[in-house]
């Protein structure tokens, strides 16, 4: 355990020694249980200054070394699902000194990226997509005549989503070099429903198990001193069902259980792998958080780490307590639970991120209306589909970014059929230290062009409240965007009524300019608008949008800007564009959002700053506008 050790820079000659895996293959065997303590201690230290993912690192520390130290990466190709788990890799190849610019803008990204390193082959952020990247790579060898070995490693969470066993089903079939690890530590961010031990469990307890079970027990019980053969009997049934049966049906050779924290056992296993033909499954257990005792008692709390104080132990060690704002996600948790109460017809949806949307009291209070389907966006969709086809009106409470994944059902088993359910879609815009695979950039766009659709975008804490009861009471498909984070921390008025559909609020009154603002960039417009004197709407609604309200600007106003945290092309602006062509309204528009590509990590402040979208650039931007339209205006 690392509990007592003080949180400065420890001495760590092995590692140091180490600045790439062609290093790691100089040690002897019998120091990589020493190099894997340093590792731990060094992923500690470095993840304590910047903040980052934790426990799923410090779970992979010997399969990391061993998985370096046998194969010969990066001409091996070996790639990391969903990449919570990749700093150890980081730090094993080349990139330990640059740890401690992890997640800050310029720094090293929280998740592998093709950009950023040769031993990253394969940019991840999204779970499940290991085994297909893997696959399409060994195929891709095997054209080329290149002799090399493909790992792919994955996690019993990720692997509950139907593209990993896609993925699956698909290498059984073509019968090539694969090495699959299962990471099996019955825990990806939130508990793991309906993974592989559910499935094993379901096994042991069926009907024809037990039945043979039971009635073989029967039988040798007749028999004299057979009672130690009934167990065998049970023990053989058992093995007929065992985590191997379902890969080796597939097409896979099973290799399991192992022990994930048995380095040289792992080499000596991994070694053994690389002389077999064919796709392999290597099954091994491991303890998320493994070593640090605070992330093994708390998987969840300690799937990432915030800032450890300066000087602190790691048993005083604490992650800088909140203030009283609550964050978005905490908005929605509190408001589902109110809603709850007073309406038995409510069921909450969450496809793993129960815990991040902010639903961990619900559950609790009313976990027979709460359902994690685990990572499966799609069936989490179709799933809220069905209910709603029976009375029941579900809220899935998903992601941005995750959202995205379940597309086709959105459109087909949802909105084409217009059914009551309720999409909390969280991490709406940019979201900071986790980069462009989490941002959420896409939604008012993907969102807008489905027929059916409500789509919201509230500017504070009191509008999520008021539009979530809004999009709960809308008869047809809704969904309500929100950002990652806090607001700007205004008291919420906890009633359950809806507001009018399609209406938006002026919330500054000015002369020649109008700002359509959307969502969060409510906030910014008015900064910019007490510099400029403009008019300022919180528009609260993408679709449908408020015509009204946008042809009385347009009639009383000399320039209309629109502000997005959403891509400008197809968003909210376009929105407004469309309108004011079809009416023939001839007046200067000026569309500001997040630009045509993808924006690297940083703090959320510092990135909307690099797209001129904090209200000193807006202002500029409007200034230039008026200049270029030759419109006379106190702004100038």
């Amino acid at each position: 355990m690392l509990d007592e050790i003080p949180l400065t820079r420890p001495d760590i000659p092995l590692l140091d020694q180490i600045q790439s895996p062609a290093d790691l293959k100089e040690l002897e065997i019998d120091q990589l249980e020493a190099l894997a303590e340093e590792l731990r201690l060094f992923l500690l230290y470095s993840v304590g200054q910047t903040g980052g993912h934790f426990g799923a690192g410090l779970g992979v520390v010997e399969l990391t070394i061993a998985l370096h130290y046998v194969f010969n990466t990066p001409k091996d190709r070996l790639i990391w699902d969903v990449g919570h788990q990749a700093y150890p890799h980081k730090i094993l190849t080349g990139r330990r000194e640059e740890m401690l610019t992890m997640r800050q803008a310029g720094g090293l990204a929280a998740f592998p990226n093709r950009e950023e390193s040769e031993y990253d082959q394969f940019g991840v952020g999204h779970s499940s997509t290991s085994i297909s990247a893997i696959l399409g790579m060994t195929i891709a060898a095997r054209m080329q005549n290149q002799d090399r070995h493909n790992i792919a490693v994955i996690g019993d969470g990720a692997m509950t989503a139907g593209m990993a066993f896609e993925a699956l089903n698909h290498a059984g079939h073509l019968d090539d070099n694969v090495l699959v690890i299962l990471n099996d530590n019955n825990m990806s961010i939130s508990n793991n429903i309906g993974g592989l031990s559910s499935y094993f469990a379901r096994m042991w307890a069926s009907k024809p198990y037990n039945f043979l079970r039971t009635g073989s027990k029967r039988v040798l019980a007749k028999i004299p001193k057979a009672l130690s053969t009934a167990h065998r009997a049970e023990e053989y049934m058992k093995g007929m069902v065992s985590p191997g049966t379902l890969f080796e049906e597939i097409g896979f050779n099973y290799i399991g259980l192992i022990d994930g924290h048995d380095v040289t056992g792992l080499v000596e296993i991994l070694k053994n792998i690389k002389t077999l033909r064919g796709p392999q499954l290597l099954h091994i257990v491991t303890q998320k958080g493994k070593g640090y005792s605070k992330s093994e008692n708390d998987p969840f709390g300690m799937h990432a780490l915030g800032k450890i104080e300066a000087n602190a132990s790691e048993t005083e060690a604490k992650i800088t307590p909140a203030n009283a704002i609550p964050t978005y996600s905490q908005v929605f948790g509190s408001w589902i639970c109110d809603l709850a109460a007073i309406d038995d017809k409510v069921v909450g949806i969450t496809p793993a991120m129960g815990e991040g949307s902010g639903m961990k009291k619900f559950a609790q209070q009313y976990p027979e209306k709460f359902h994690d389907v685990a990572i499966a966006e799609q069936h989490a969709v179709t799933f809220a589909a069905g209910m709603a086809c029976d009375g029941i009106k579900p809220i899935v409470a998903i992601y941005s970014t995750f959202l995205q994944r379940a597309y086709d059902q959105l459109i087909h088993d949802v909105a084409l059929q217009n059914l009551n359910v309720l999409f909390a879609v969280d991490r709406a815009g940019l979201v900071g230290e986790d980069g462009p695979t989490h941002a959420g950039s896409f939604d008012l766009t993907y969102l807008r062009c489905i027929p059916n659709m409500l789509v919201m975008a509230p500017s504070d804490e009191n509008e999520t409240y008021k539009l979530l009861s809004t999009g709960y009471a809308y008869n047809g498909p809704a969904a309500v965007r929100y950002p990652r984070g806090k607001g700007p921390g205004v008291t919420i008025e906890k009633h359950l009524k809806a507001v009018e559909i399609g209406k938006g609020v002026i919330r500054r009154k000015g002369r020649s300019i109008v700002i359509l603002a959307f969502g969060s960039m409510v906030i910014p417009a008015l900064e910019c608008a007490d510099r400029i004197n403009a008019t300022v709407a919180d528009m609260r609604f993408v679709k449908p949008i408020d015509e009204e309200l946008i042809g009385d600007m347009a009639t009383s106003h000399q320039l209309i800007v629109t502000i997005e945290e959403n891509t400008v092309m197809g968003g909210a602006g376009s929105a407004v564009n469309e309108f004011l062509l079809s009416a023939n309204y001839q007046i200067p528009i000026l569309n500001l959002g997040l630009p045509d590509k993808f924006l690297e990590h940083g703090k959320v402040t510092e990135m909307l700053s690099n797209v001129d979208l904090d209200a000193g650039s807006i202002t500029n931007a409007i200034k230039k506008k008026l200049k270029d339209c030759k419109i006379q205006s106190e702004a100038i």
